[in-house]
């Protein structure tokens, strides 16, 4: 952690809904004139899509898994190294993964390709992470610690799978099939390496469906904001304004001592009001 140097970290499995939150985020720092580096966690993949899907082979030969969530497949020494530098110094190195045709062409690259690495823009005012490894934690590196405001996306894990689901056959061409085959096979990773994220998270945003997602595999539609609540649970926070928030978000409960429940319809307002202060605060200790 640095406060000359502060990391933001949002983390979650694919189709958690990292990308809504980074959005919220991204808002924010407009809002409030920050000079943001954006660091993606796809760029820390170690394999193309080509080189992961002969090392699936490979595994499923020797009787294993592997998956994007875990260790063999991401270089996590590399991510940590990243988060380290950018908290000491400022600097460090990303890149880009390529998903789609339309990502790729103007690199003139093939998609589930990699683009070079580049140096993180000088003089920032922070980094700030989206992708699987935010919190990661194991017995070769610890992510998590050089995070200044790590944020978890959790959806109901049917949910997660629907949502993974229709992005990655309408967004990305893949089939049912294949995706259904990745979720299965991730299961152990999922397990080890990105639920207990959670537990080192400062808040946790749940999405929480209010109609039947019983069989995640059948669904031909994400359920709408409406139609969710999410629960936001804060760890070891105790600046936050519990009377404000429940004036300001109309429909919000408080369910524990530390968890808001609001109607999903209103996850964007929830967040802008959560965490528009803790950045503005991240920024204070920065220049204090």
């Amino acid at each position: 952690m640095s406060k000359r140097h502060p990391v933001i970290a949002v983390t979650g499995s694919s189709g958690a809904g990292t990308t809504t939150t980074s959005l919220a985020f991204q808002h924010i720092f407009a809002a409030e004139g920050v000079n943001a580096a954006f660091v993606n966690g796809d760029a820390f993949h170690r394999y193309t899509r080509q080189e992961m899907q002969a090392a699936v082979r490979r595994a499923r030969d020797e009787g294993r898994h592997i998956s994007h969530f875990g260790e063999e497949s991401n270089d996590l020494e590399r991510l940590e190294h990243l988060f380290a530098q950018y908290g000491k110094q400022g600097s460090g190195e990303t890149r880009k993964y390529l998903h789609t045709f339309d990502e790729a062409v103007p690199h003139n690259q093939l998609p589930g390709t990699f683009t070079s690495w580049q140096s993180l823009p000088e003089n920032t005012d922070l980094m700030f992470y989206e992708g699987l490894h935010g919190g990661v934690k194991t017995d070769h590196v610890d992510v998590a610690q050089h995070v200044d405001l790590l944020i978890g996306m959790v959806p109901i894990v049917n949910l997660e799978w629907i949502q993974k689901i229709i992005r990655d056959t309408e967004e990305r061409g893949h089939s049912r099939e294949k995706v259904r085959e990745s979720i299965v096979r991730s299961m152990d990773d999922y397990f080890n390496f990105i639920t207990p994220q959670f537990s080192r998270t400062h808040i946790n945003f749940q999405r929480v469906p209010m109609v039947d997602t019983s069989n995640p595999f059948s669904a031909k539609a994400i359920p709408t904001a409406d139609e969710t609540l999410v629960v936001v649970r804060f760890r070891n926070m105790p600046q936050v304004d519990f009377p404000y928030l429940l004036q300001m978000i109309h429909g919000s409960f408080i369910s524990r001592m530390n968890t808001l429940v609001v109607p999903g319809g209103k996850m964007g307002l929830a967040m802008e009001l959560i965490l528009r202060p803790l950045v503005r605060k991240i920024l204070e200790q920065r220049y204090a």
